[in-house]
């Protein structure tokens, strides 16, 4: 599944894929396949991104536009 929106957070606060990647404690090509929609993203990392962009996981997700 595809989340533009995580495009837009680590834009947001200028983050680079490799700090988000470093947070997340995965490669950056692994990261960047999360953005790109081209690898299914662990519900445990998409805790950890609503965490470090202080957001829900619905928001990331698109299917609310309440951060």
């Amino acid at each position: 599944m595809y989340f533009k929106r995580l495009y837009d957070l680590r834009n947001d606060h200028d983050f680079t894929q490799q700090q988000v990647a470093d947070y997340l404690m995965c490669n950056r090509q692994v990261y960047a396949r999360y953005e790109r929609g081209l690898r299914e993203i662990p519900v445990s990392m998409l805790i950890k991104l609503a965490d470090l962009y202080k957001t829900s996981i619905d928001y990331i997700a698109g299917r609310t536009d309440n951060i």
